[in-house]
């Protein structure tokens, strides 16, 4: 992976839009969100527009942290995490970044999160290798079981619901805000977990809206349940906290920034 060149500009106004949607402001003349009666990883389905997310502060800096924020990776502390079976994690973490060393499994976090605002900073592999899937893939799953795609989207077909910033196998982002690879990109997530009766039942679906780039790719999507692969699995009724994980799918993907607020905490 290679050090991006310069981009000049202004840094994105993230904790004002960020406001704005948690005020219930979510963009209502933006584009309409993409239909779910597609098959799953269907490539007939239509390929989101791809858009200049514009020049970004955080090629050189680190993007700031809210004061009420709890800081889940500052460049060089991983004790926030640990691997599924409990080992600590094992990711390479050098220069300020953690990258993923494949074949050593997901990482998670050893707190557990339900309503969240989550803001995470990643960078696919310089020079770029393989295609569709197979290049820079990695994923941020809320709960463990809600993803949001990590891939390397620019000028890399696949399948929609299934590139950067896509609910996995159910929503295609808005638009294809991606950098090029090498470059960090930045996701703003505010996800609002379902809610379950007490039998079980889906008393409200999980929500998710997402910022790629300072762009919204998702508005305020429901989630049809927790996202898969082969199939668009049911609810199965689960706890109010879970932990967030970061997938290893065998890529060198690097992660920077990740900071979360707790919007169940009080």
């Amino acid at each position: 992976m290679h050090s991006p060149s310069p981009l000049h500009g202004l840094p994105a106004a993230m904790a004002v839009v960020g406001a704005l949607l948690l005020c219930g402001l979510i963009m209502p003349h933006a584009q309409a969100q993409p239909s779910t009666d597609w098959e799953i990883h269907d490539l007939n389905r239509p390929r989101p527009p791809m858009v200049d997310p514009g020049p970004s502060l955080i090629q050189f800096q680190r993007a700031p942290i809210p004061s009420d924020a709890i800081v889940l990776f500052d460049g060089d502390d991983t004790s926030a995490w640990t691997h599924s079976d409990g080992r600590p994690v094992e990711w390479v973490v050098q220069d300020g970044y953690m990258q993923v060393k494949p074949g050593t499994g997901a990482i998670q976090t050893k707190d557990g999160f339900g309503d969240v605002q989550l803001y995470v900073e990643w960078a696919s592999p310089s020079p770029p290798f393989n295609t569709g899937q197979d290049r820079g893939n990695s994923g941020i799953f809320l709960m463990g079981q809600y993803e949001v795609q990590v891939l390397d989207s620019y000028l890399n077909d696949t399948y929609p619901d299934g590139q950067a910033a896509s609910v996995y196998g159910q929503y295609p982002p808005l638009v294809n805000a991606s950098r090029p690879p090498g470059y960090w990109q930045s996701y703003n997530i505010i996800f609002r977990r379902p809610r379950f009766d007490a039998q079980g039942n889906v008393t409200e679906p999980a929500r998710v809206t997402v910022l790629h780039n300072g762009v919204l790719v998702q508005n305020n999507v429901a989630l049809s349940g927790p996202t898969g692969h082969h199939a668009r699995p049911p609810y199965s009724a689960h706890a109010d906290r879970l932990p967030l994980s970061l997938q290893d799918h065998n890529e060198p993907v690097r992660y920077r920034t990740v900071w979360i607020r707790d919007l169940e905490a009080n």
